[in-house]
C-alpha cells in the first residue's frame, strides 16, 4: 500500500509547480501523469518566453521544462509516469492504469493539475485528413520533428493560433493565411507581429466555411462575416492547403474534479466549467487543491506560479512550514501572479477570478 503526503495528478508546468514546492519542504510527493514524459506543454514551446526574470524571460519553454525536472529530482519527487488516473474516492485514494493494470494509492492531499483540452468546431469536411488542432500540430513539429503538410491555413489569431502559425513557418510550412471570426485579433501583439512580418495575411472576421477534398484535404473556402456573424455569399474564396488547424479554445479537463464532487461553476473568460476555488487554490473539498488551466485558461507562466501556491498550501496544511513563512512565500506568489495579469487580456480573467470563483 503506497502512502504520500501529496498526490499531484497531472506533469505540466503546474504539477511540476506543486510538487517541486511540497517535496522542497519535506512533503513524500507523488507525480502522476499519462504521458511518457513529464513537462507537458512546455516542451512543445520552442519559443522564448517575455517578461519579467522570476518568470524565465528570454528563455525558451523546453528549457524552462528541463530546469524544472531538476528541481523536481532535487526536491525528492517520485515520478509515476505512463499512469492515467481514472478514480479519486473519498478515503483520499487514487486509482490510476498503466493500460495493464490498476494501483490505487493514498494521499493526505490531492493537487489536481490536469490541464485543457482543446475545442473543435464543426463545419463541413472536418473529418477529412489534414484537419487537426493547433496542438496536434505542434506536437508534430516540435517534439516529432514531422510536418504536418506543406500549406496551412490557421483557424484562430489567438495567442496559440499565432504562436503555432509562426514555428509551422520556422519549419518549413507555408503558412497561406491565419482566419479569426472575430472583428480583430485576439492574441499578443508581439505574437502577431511575427506572423504578418513573415508575409502571412490575418484575416479578422472571417470564418471556414467548408474544407474540401476526397480522400483528403484539397483546400478551404472562406468566407467574411457580417455584423451579425453570418457569411456573406459573395465574399467566398478558396484557399489551397493540406493543413488546416483549429486554435479555437481550450476547455478545463474537469471530469477528476467533478468526480471527487468538488464544486464547479462556469466562466466564458477562463475557458468554461472549472473547480470554485480561492486564491490559495483551496476547492470545496478541504483535501483538494488545483492549478494551471483546470483553475482557468492562461499562460504558462501563471500555471506555474498556481502549482507553487498549491504546493505551498499542502506543505503548510502537512505542517511543514510555519505560518509566517509560508504567509510570506504566498504573498510572492501572489505578486508574481497580479504581475501576470495586467494588460486587456490578464486584467480580464483576473476580474473573472476575482468575482467568481473566491471562496
Amino acid at each position: 500500500m503506497e502512502r504520500y503526503d501529496v498526490i499531484v495528478v497531472g506533469a505540466g508546468p503546474a504539477g511540476l509547480g506543486a510538487a517541486i514546492e511540497a517535496g522542497r519542504a519535506g512533503a513524500r510527493v507523488l507525480l502522476l501523469d499519462e504521458h511518457d514524459r513529464p513537462g507537458g506543454q512546455l516542451f512543445k514551446q520552442i519559443h522564448k518566453f517575455f517578461g519579467s526574470q522570476a518568470h524565465h524571460a528570454g528563455t525558451r519553454g523546453y528549457a524552462i521544462g528541463q530546469m524544472l525536472l531538476q528541481e523536481a529530482a532535487e526536491a525528492g519527487v517520485t515520478l509515476g509516469l505512463g499512469q492515467r488516473v481514472w478514480g479519486i474516492f473519498p478515503d483520499g485514494s487514487v486509482t490510476s492504469t498503466d493500460e495493464t493494470t490498476s494501483t490505487r494509492r493514498w494521499g493526505n492531499y490531492l493537487v489536481l493539475a490536469t490541464g485543457a483540452a482543446e475545442r473543435a468546431v464543426s463545419f463541413p469536411g472536418c473529418t477529412l485528413p489534414g484537419v487537426m488542432t493547433a496542438g496536434a500540430a505542434q506536437t508534430l513539429v516540435n517534439l516529432q520533428h514531422v510536418l504536418p503538410g506543406r500549406e496551412a491555413v490557421m483557424v484562430g489569431a489567438g495567442n496559440v493560433g499565432l504562436i503555432v502559425s509562426y514555428q509551422l513557418l520556422q519549419a518549413g510550412v507555408q503558412v497561406q493565411a491565419v482566419v479569426e471570426a472575430m472583428p480583430e485579433i485576439t492574441g499578443y501583439a508581439v505574437h502577431a507581429g511575427k506572423v504578418q512580418r513573415a508575409g502571412v495575411p490575418i484575416l479578422t472576421g472571417h470564418t471556414v466555411v467548408q474544407a474540401l477534398g476526397d480522400s483528403c484535404l484539397e483546400g478551404v473556402e472562406l468566407a467574411a462575416l457580417d455584423a451579425a456573424g453570418q457569411p456573406i455569399p459573395d465574399s467566398r474564396r478558396l484557399l489551397p492547403c493540406d493543413t488546416l488547424c483549429l486554435a479555437v479554445g481550450l476547455n478545463p479537463r474537469m471530469e477528476l474534479a467533478a468526480a471527487a464532487q468538488c464544486e464547479l461553476v462556469w466562466s466564458g473568460p477562463l475557458g468554461g466549467l472549472l473547480p470554485r476555488h480561492n486564491a490559495r487554490m483551496e476547492t470545496s473539498n478541504p483535501h483538494i487543491l488545483v492549478a494551471g488551466d483546470l483553475a482557468g485558461i492562461e499562460e504558462a507562466s501563471t500555471a506555474l506560479d498556481e502549482g507553487r501556491m498549491a504546493g505551498l498550501g499542502c506543505a503548510y496544511k502537512l505542517g511543514l512550514l510555519d505560518p509566517a513563512v509560508y504567509s510570506r512565500r504566498c504573498q510572492e506568489v501572489q505578486d508574481r501572479l497580479d504581475s501576470l495579469r495586467q494588460g486587456p487580456f490578464g486584467a480580464r480573467r483576473r476580474t473573472a477570478k476575482e468575482e467568481v470563483f473566491f471562496l
